[in-house]
């Protein structure tokens, strides 16, 4: 059994075949997709995904630091509301993200530590986007850090250093297609990490994994990720696959409580 911890399989990108995408991963053994919300905008395709997959399409309520503008009040007020009135898997996803623009860089800021102030009182964990800023992410966190915060820094492709950090505070780390890429770098890291605080993810659809490369990703490649983790680390996909799927239900323990009770 194998869990996608982060994919966008609500997104326009599977608008065509979207049944037969999820179909084909539970195939091929990925019971369990967790879909990060993006803003308002994302909120309607996920919960109707999850309610026609209830058991396999996971939401988690959150906004995305490159939709945070000066209006991020607005989002957060509806990201609030939503965790009232319901139960979610994390907050998420969140973060800080410099790449493309810097102009919001202190309302990304101000976001990410309200929401993760959201998350230590639904006492869920966070899952955070981090690209091109990984000190100004990481340093939140740490000046956050308590015994009920815990989470995930999605697509990690960073240094073996910046992943002590993140094993430091207990986090951890969501790998997915970049770790196949050549010149990806992970293949170095990955030795260094160990399994312990490993996700499996794809970021569907982008960052397809080899042999998918440029093109749409898709929850089903997931066991092309957990083959080169298998490979880095001279062991066999199949214990990948366990202990990465055991360190999942850990970190979303809460909301497997909640499903099995309800």
């Amino acid at each position: 059994m194998y869990i996608d911890t982060h994919a966008h399989i609500y997104a326009d990108a599977f608008e065509k075949d979207r049944r037969a995408v999820i179909e084909k991963a539970l195939e091929g053994g990925v019971q369990e997709i967790y879909m990060p919300n993006i803003d308002h905008t994302s909120i309607d395709g996920m919960l109707e995904l999850e309610a026609k997959y209830p058991a396999h399409c996971i939401p988690m309520m959150g906004l995305h630091p490159c939709h945070v503008n000066k209006n991020f009040e607005r989002e957060l007020y509806i990201v609030e509301e939503w965790l009232e009135k319901r139960s979610f898997s994390a907050v998420g996803e969140i973060g800080m993200d410099l790449y493309w623009d810097t102009t919001f860089q202190s309302q990304q800021q101000e976001a990410f530590k309200i929401q993760i102030a959201f998350a230590r009182k639904y006492q869920i964990p966070i899952v955070i986007h981090n690209r091109e800023a990984f000190e100004e992410t990481i340093s939140v966190v740490e000046q956050h850090k308590d015994e009920k915060l815990e989470g995930i820094f999605h697509c990690f492709t960073g240094s073996a250093e910046e992943a002590k950090r993140i094993v430091d505070l207990g986090f951890y780390m969501g790998i997915g297609g970049v770790v196949t890429f050549k010149n990806g770098g992970l293949d170095k890291v990955i030795p260094e990490i160990g399994l312990d605080s490993i996700l499996l993810e794809t970021d569907s659809p982008y960052l397809a994994p080899i042999p998918h490369r440029g093109k749409r990703n898709e929850p089903s490649y997931i066991p092309l990720i957990a083959e080169k983790i298998a490979a880095c680390l001279k062991i066999s996909p199949e214990e990948v696959a366990e202990r990465t799927t055991n360190n999942a239900n850990a970190i979303f323990r809460k909301w497997k409580k909640v499903t099995t009770e309800s």
